[in-house]
Formats: C-alpha cells, sequence, structure tokens
C-alpha cells in the first residue's frame, strides 16, 4: 500500500448535489420515502406487514423504569429469530432480532436529509423517536430492545444469531450522522455509552467475542473518527482480527468444537487475512469487506489490503450480476459458487448491492481504479434503483433479472421472487438502507488528497474542495456530456473517470491516462468541458455462466435495460434481437407515475409458439416484430409483468 495513493471522501455537507437525474430521486426520499417510513416504523402502514420497531422502545423504556424503581419485570424467552402475537407474550419484543436497527437507519437518513435541507418537522419527528430510544437504555449504556423487554440476563449470550453488535454498529452510524446534521448530541452520547460497554465486555482482557451479523466494526470507526477515541478503533481492529481464529467464538458459545466451516455464512470460517472468496451472507459480507478495507487504510495493513484485493476481484469477476446485484441464493441470502448466476433465483437484495458500494467507496479511498467505480455506478444505476418505485411508496427486496408471475405464485423455489413492490417487510432492513444511501450520495462522488480530486461519479453537484469551488454540470445519462468549472486558488490535479462502457471520448485539456482515469492539471480558473460516446450496446456474459449461454444483455450508458411483456406481449423467451438492427431511443409513457420512461427499440423476432413438447428438429417460423427495452430500475413499474434482462439473438 502507497499512503501517497490514499484520499478522502468529501464531506456530505460540501458535496451538494445538483443533477436532474438524481435531484429528483433525492427529493422523493425526502418527501415520500422517509415520511412514509415512519409510518411504517409506527406501524400506522394499512395491509402491511407490522414493524412493530417502535412499539418495541417503548416496552423497553418501560422496562428501565421499572428497574429503575427496583421492580421486578417479567422474563420471556430469546430463542427465536423472530416473535408476534402467536408466538409470544404480547408484553414481550416482537418482530426480528434486529429490529431496532430499522429506527436507526430511517434516523441516518432523516440526518442527511436535513443536512441538505432543514425541516423542523422532520426534526422534531427525529428528537422524539431519540427520546424514546435513549429512555430505553439501561444504566450501564446496554440498548438492544430484544434483551431489555425478554432477559436482561442472557445479553451477550448469542453474538452468532441475535445482533445486538450489529444494531449497535447502526446506532452509533445514525449517532454520528445526526449529530454532524444538526449538532444534537444525544444519540452520538446513547452510541458512546453502548461502546464504551461493548470495549469494557469485549476489549483485549474481556471476551474473544465479534458479532454474526457485521457493521459493529464500520459503527466503531465511525465513532473513532467522529470522537478521536483510539478505544473504539482498537475495538473494531479485534473485532476482525479474532474473526475466524481459532478455537471459534461460536464454538465457545455452544460448548461445541466444529471445523468451522458452518461459519462461512458469518465470513468466521477463516481468519479474515486467509480468505480469498466471498462466501455466506452477502450483506454480513460486504459489511465486514468495508470494516477490512477501512481499518487497511487507517492501520496501513497490507496483509489485510491484499485480502480485500483478493475478495474483491472475486466478487466483481466471478459472482457479481451484470445489475451490479451480489448474492445469488435465497439460501441464506448468500454468494454461491463461482459463475453460480441465474437470473431467475437470483437473491440480488438491495442492501448487498448497497453494501458493495460502501465496500467499494472505501477501496477508492485506498487507491483510485476505475473498475471499482464502475462497480459503483453499475450497482447505483441498477439494482439500489431498482429496490423503490418511481413513487417512493413501494420496495423490492429482491433483484431478479427474470421474472415470470406464475412462476413467482406456483413455484417454491421463486417464493421469494416479488413481481411488484411491497408495501413494507416484517424484515424490512432494504427500504431504510436505500434512503441512507441516497441522502449520502454526495459521498460517494468525490475524494480528495493533498493534491488531487478524484472524480468518481459524474452526478451534477457543487463541491468545496481544499483547493476550490467545483461546479459540475451533468447530462451523463442523456447524451454523456459534463461541464466542470474549476474555481482553483492552488493549483491542483483533477482525476476524471473513463467509464468502461464508453470507447469513444473528448476532454477539453491534455490528460495523463492511469488506472482508468484522465488526470489534468489545473493550475487557475477553467471550464472543463467532457464527452462521453454514449450508446447502446450489446453485453455477453461468460460462457462459464450456464444461464446466459448464446443470450446478451442491452446497456446504454451506466443502465442495463430489460424487456417486459407489457411492451413486447408474453412468453419473453420467444423474442430474439436481430444483430444487424438499428437501435431508436425514445421514451414510453408510465400512466401510473405520469412521467416518462426511456426506451430503446430494435428489431427482431419472435418465434412462433409450438405446443408440442417434443419434435424432430426443425428451424422454428420466426415472424418480424419490434423488441422495446426499458431500464432495468424502471421495471414492475406498470402492473404486473413478465421481464427478462437476457435474451436471445440471431445474425
Amino acid at each position: 500500500m502507497d499512503t501517497k495513493n490514499y484520499s478522502r471522501h468529501i464531506e456530505l455537507n460540501n458535496a451538494v448535489i445538483l443533477d436532474g437525474f438524481w435531484s429528483d430521486v433525492q427529493k422523493t426520499v425526502n418527501s415520500k420515502v422517509i415520511p412514509y417510513q415512519y409510518e411504517a416504523l409506527n406501524d400506522r402502514i394499512e395491509n402491511a406487514e407490522k414493524s412493530y420497531c417502535v412499539e418495541n422502545f417503548k416496552k423497553a423504556s418501560e422496562i428501565v423504569r421499572r428497574l429503575r424503581n427496583g421492580e421486578k419485570p417479567p422474563v420471556y424467552p430469546v430463542d427465536k429469530w423472530c416473535y408476534d402475537e402467536n408466538n409470544s407474550d404480547e408484553n414481550a419484543f416482537h418482530g426480528w432480532v434486529f429490529q431496532d436497527s430499522d429506527a436507526y437507519k430511517w434516523l441516518e437518513a432523516a440526518a442527511y436529509s436535513l443536512q441538505r435541507e432543514f425541516d423542523s418537522q422532520l426534526y422534531d419527528r427525529c428528537t422524539e423517536l431519540i427520546d424514546i430510544i435513549c429512555s430505553a437504555q439501561m444504566e450501564n449504556g446496554y440498548l438492544d430492545t430484544l434483551y431489555i423487554i425478554n432477559d436482561r440476563d442472557m445479553a451477550f449470550s448469542n453474538l452468532r444469531d441475535f445482533h445486538e453488535l450489529y444494531c449497535f454498529g447502526h446506532l452509533a452510524e445514525a449517532g454520528v450522522a445526526f449529530y454532524y446534521a444538526t449538532g444534537n448530541k444525544r444519540l452520538i452520547w446513547a452510541a458512546v455509552r453502548f461502546a464504551d460497554l461493548i470495549c469494557e465486555v469485549f476489549g483485549e482482557n474481556g471476551k474473544a467475542g465479534y458479532g454474526g451479523h457485521e457493521i459493529a466494526e464500520l459503527g466503531m470507526i465511525k465513532l473513532y473518527e467522529a470522537t478521536g477515541k483510539e478505544e473504539y478503533l482498537k475495538a473494531a481492529r479485534l473485532f476482525v482480527d479474532r474473526r475466524g481464529t481459532r478455537p471459534f467464538y461460536f464454538d465457545i458459545e455452544r460448548g461445541i468444537t466444529t471445523d468451522g466451516l458452518g461459519y462461512k455464512y458469518n465470513q468466521a470460517h477463516l481468519p479474515v487475512r486467509e480468505q480469498n472468496e466471498a462466501v455466506g451472507h452477502a450483506v454480513r459480507g460486504v459489511y465486514l469487506y468495508s470494516a477490512m478495507a477501512d481499518l487497511s487504510r487507517l492501520t496501513n495493513d497490507d496483509s489485510m489490503y491484499e485480502a480485500c484485493m483478493r475478495i474483491w476481484e472475486n466478487i466483481t469477476q466471478k459472482k457479481m450480476y451484470i445489475t451490479g446485484g451480489i448474492g445469488a441464493t435465497v439460501d441464506g441470502e448468500a454468494f454461491s459458487f463461482d459463475y453460480d448466476l441465474p437470473n431467475d433465483l437470483a437473491y440480488c437484495e438491495t442492501c448487498a448491492s448497497i453494501g458493495l458500494i460502501f465496500f467499494a467507496r472505501r477501496m477508492l479511498e485506498i487507491k483510485a481504479n476505475a473498475q471499482i467505480a464502475d462497480t459503483v455506478e453499475r450497482a447505483l444505476y441498477n439494482t439500489v434503483l431498482s429496490g423503490m418505485n418511481i413513487d417512493g411508496d413501494r420496495f423490492f427486496y429482491v433483484n431478479p433479472l427474470e421474472v415470470l408471475p406464475k412462476a413467482s405464485r406456483e413455484d417454491s423455489r421463486k417464493h421469494h421472487i416479488k413481481t411488484t413492490r411491497q408495501k413494507w417487510f416484517g424484515c424490512a432492513c432494504c427500504p431504510p438502507n436505500l434512503a441512507r444511501l441516497i441522502g449520502s450520495l454526495g459521498e460517494y462522488c468525490y475524494t480528495e488528497n493533498d493534491d488531487t480530486v478524484f472524480v468518481h461519479q459524474y452526478i451534477g453537484s457543487s463541491v468545496q474542495t481544499k483547493f476550490g469551488r467545483l461546479d459540475v454540470k451533468s447530462h451523463y445519462t442523456e447524451n454523456g456530456h459534463i461541464e466542470i468549472t474549476a474555481d482553483c486558488q492552488r493549483p491542483f490535479t483533477l482525476a476524471l473517470r473513463i467509464p468502461s462502457w464508453c470507447d469513444e471520448y473528448k476532454i477539453s485539456a491534455n490528460a495523463e491516462i492511469k488506472d482508468g482515469y484522465a488526470y489534468v492539471g489545473i493550475t487557475e480558473k477553467c471550464e472543463l468541458l467532457i464527452d462521453f460516446e454514449l450508446k447502446p450496446r450489446l453485453v455477453k456474459c461468460s460462457n462459464l455462466v450456464r444461464e446466459n449461454t448464446d443470450k446478451l444483455a442491452l446497456c446504454y450508458g451506466p443502465s442495463v435495460y430489460c424487456l417486459e411483456a407489457v411492451d413486447n406481449g408474453d412468453n419473453l423467451q420467444l423474442l430474439k434481437l436481430d444483430l444487424s438492427t438499428d437501435f431508436e431511443c425514445g421514451y414510453t409513457w408510465c400512466t401510473q407515475s405520469n412521467m416518462p420512461i426511456p426506451t430503446v427499440v430494435a428489431n427482431g423476432f419472435r418465434e412462433k409458439p409450438d405446443e408440442r413438447l417434443y419434435s424432430d428438429f426443425a428451424s422454428s417460423k420466426q415472424i418480424p416484430c419490434k423488441l422495446t427495452f426499458i431500464p432495468y430500475r424502471f421495471w414492475s413499474n406498470r402492473g404486473e409483468t413478465e421481464m427478462s434482462v437476457y435474451f436471445r439473438y440471431t445474425e
């Protein structure tokens, strides 16, 4: 690792999004998603799955009040991942064991919204919720409603399964974000109190434990950066260094001895520096890898960075969908084996792509590499945006690349594939995670070091750097044109990512190309004009991916496109693209949301259906037709319909 290559993301208050495309998305998050999710957390969405989240904090607050009065509250079982009115007492904890985290992610998203534009009503809602949360915190700093409500004596007894450290991680991230956005310290002090207890229990002389679902590591790192307390950085390092070492801590919890292979799900089967492959639960994995990347940079740890690079290459070269989706299998919401990327069974949890973006940003802070920034773009414009409808009140947890509605209803292997976005989920990690990423988008566009500003994402914005202000006007998704005005206060270098989808580009200045970036020297106030050739292109998949042999996908700039039956008729598998076609770019109208959706129209053929199950080979009859493609992120915004990203073709 060369520290000269290090850079740091530009803080959110110094990178204001002013982009026609992304400003609209952020406005939707601010005006629709955040208020809607607040109602969901309070169980006020009609016919939606209950959250129980705020209800649990109120129950825990009452338990804490009774404990302070010397009373002995009742004890309930702590033996399941999910509790409801049918399997637990009405006064016990309800919901998933990680339910607290939904409130923290919502508060983090709200904090980013407040940082962009202060809203007194939203601030009051936040402080009201923070008051409820803090009233549920125990005297020693412990804060997890499952154990506070059900059985205080069982705290920290099942780190593998029951998510106390995971919930702490999200509490820490929310506390830091809310403090930076508003100056209000109450939530960050609650996180600090809990962090101090965790350091005491799991410090160098304490239990050698670590969380079954990673993110406490990232939370500790954020608290370290906000407070300067070295104990938090040490705690993050301990959690990572202990992971996968023998004797396995999860064995110790259970009083058994195993070979550790069962802990692949938790990325705890091997010490992290010996891991070469992304395995197990995909969200847990990318949260761990994000922390590893942060620690590599903060502690100049070459061996940990090398592990990060091996894992990064494995994900992006062998285990990532063209949409930036990761986690191919519903079994464990997990990474599968290399090149196992089924389209119609794909899991591709929204949270997993968000976590991949977290990992990528931290890798870019170690060394700028266009392939890594390309992956951010791929996930952001496709899987992440697919996770929310145009109106911001329906959500996907799972993001497949091929959907047949009848199969989702009748085939148990595909029950996890929803054909329309849902109002809410009992396990609702994805909607608030999406909101907090979109709210903090400015942190993913730029990094800077002592002599260079790196432009990783071409999103229109006003950016205050240490060298002066950059004003970026972007028509990136429309025609590939970007204008950058640099108000240079002292000389610096501007590094401009060249997207992998672009074969031809023009930059109105001399540039040196390195690792996929064009480096331009800036010595005075100037304007740069950048043009990336934007055109439809056909992309093939490795022939080691069995499902996509002799199939193609259509991409246009950063966007993957798909076919929907609403435009092309049923049985999309009968369609073939004519490779000699010209592409016509245009729009179709989405009446449900009263807005245009981009289209690419091409010539193709529809095979005549053959109802004979088997017959002697003969060339099928093909009828000329038009194929209409729309951006993948917009699928299922016009009602339930068949969808496919990959398609056949004919010479």
